[in-house]
């Protein structure tokens, strides 16, 4: 493989969690490098379907080191549930390790975060509250608390009451709410602290150890590059950096140690939240896209808004991520169309726009430009081999290869593993 970063190249949800499982077979370590349980993968093992939020996909390999990187921020409450769940339907976690810099979310995160975001009015961003954003800001902030200072307790203790006594100003002066109670959140935190530690490492030693064995590594993405908070649809986006850079601060590796930049695709476009979407179908094909592709958040439930393949913004992620190959997914999602759709550039007034604008105006002011091309009225599900793919659909990934500059060396027609054709080895 033997490091591989996997990065989401639209607004996240593209089906990373199957590229990520289909990999994780080949894979002796993944690891998960930010982000936090606003992300969610689907992921489809035998008969089994699991959704995972904070858990590496790889840990549904029984061979796989699985790691949450210092750049995930964690909700400890979530975490938790979320490994009893796995482990009652017998998943080990004996090969599990959580950074012990990453950062936690606290309560007084959950709270401001749904306080601020109602405070925006009109202008909301679409965040799931889940105090992730908060949680960054306090990060860049310096007061944030992280899974070392839960291990020293004294410590924990000392920065908890520093930080809820600066909250409660924010909470009882700008927002007329009740304080916080500091001894109540730091005695809630005291089991939680004795439940994960067995647990917690340095993973970047860990990291640095598989990779100079040679190991095969997973990066796993959360969100996708027009998420990013510098390269995405700002301010619609996450508080991380979910392109190639991001997984390399968030887990402690070196560039030098990368191999391959794998950008996952859906062969559509979707996107939850608010923000600017060029090629937004509000139509019949957008519900179409949408009910076959069974388009709702892992996390939030939220039905996606669906449209056409948009090249230009599939370009950009190539580029600023750096991605060597793609995976393209849910292509069989396309099977029932007559015809097909790719947006090649952007009207913007009487100006084309043939890259990716960093100006939110621009950008919803934009009208989509396209090109149609046939579809293959055929069902691909069963397809093993790029060779059994009908002519059509070779032309389509072949023009989405010429407009991105990316080969396409995986292809997705369904979401079990067997359901994955793959044009150059890992």
């Amino acid at each position: 493989m033997p490091a591989t970063i996997l990065v989401g190249s639209q607004w996240g949800d593209e089906g990373k969690g199957k590229i990520t499982d289909f990999l994780a077979e080949r894979a002796d370590v993944v690891v998960r490098s930010q982000g936090g349980n606003n992300a969610g993968h689907t992921v489809i093992a035998g008969e089994e379907e699991y959704k995972l939020h904070l858990i590496p996909s790889g840990i549904l390999s029984e061979k796989c080191l699985n790691i949450v990187g210092n750049g995930v921020v964690v909700d400890l409450e979530v975490l938790l549930s979320e490994m009893d769940q796995l482990k009652e339907r017998g998943v080990s976690f004996d090969r599990f390790y959580l950074s012990d810099r990453a950062h936690l979310i606290m309560p007084y995160h959950k709270i401001l975060d749904g306080l601020e975001e109602e405070a925006k009015g009109d202008a909301k961003i679409g965040t799931t509250k889940r105090g992730i954003g908060p949680a960054y800001a306090d990060k860049v902030s310096r007061v944030g608390i992280r899974v070392c200072d839960l291990m020293d307790f004294s410590e924990f203790e000392r920065k908890v009451a520093q930080v809820v006594k600066q909250k409660n100003v924010l909470l009882t002066k700008v927002f007329e709410k009740e304080p916080l109670d500091a001894a109540e959140i730091i005695a809630a935190f005291k089991g939680l602290a004795e439940r994960i530690r067995p647990y917690v490492a340095d993973t970047s030693l860990l990291l640095s150890e598989a990779l100079r064995q040679g190991k095969n590594v997973l990066f796993e993405g959360a969100q996708a590059v027009h998420l990013d908070i510098d390269h995405g649809t700002y301010p619609f986006v996450t508080s991380s950096s979910p392109v190639s850079g991001g997984a390399l601060t968030g887990t402690g590796v070196g560039p030098t140690s990368i191999d391959r930049v794998l950008g996952v695709a859906k062969a559509y476009t979707t996107r939850v939240g608010a923000g600017p979407f060029p090629t937004e179908l509000f139509d019949g094909t957008g519900e179409e896209l949408r009910r076959v592709g069974g388009e709702f958040g892992v996390t939030t439930g939220r039905p996606r808004r669906c449209g056409w393949l948009d090249a230009v913004l599939l370009r950009y992620s190539v580029r600023v991520a750096g991605m060597t190959d793609l995976a393209l997914t849910k292509l069989d999602v396309l099977d029932g169309f007559d015809e097909i759709k790719i947006c090649v550039g952007y009207r913007c007034g009487e100006e084309e726009l043939t890259e990716f604008p960093a100006s939110l105006a621009r950008m919803e002011g934009s009208r989509p430009i396209y090109e149609t091309l046939p579809g293959w009225k055929t069902d691909i599900s069963g397809c093993r081999s790029f060779e059994e793919l009908p002519e059509n659909a070779k032309r389509y990934i072949a023009r989405i290869e010429e407009l991105t500059g990316a080969g396409v060396s995986v292809v997705a027609v369904g979401p079990k593993r067997d359901q994955t054709i793959v044009r150059k080895e890992f």
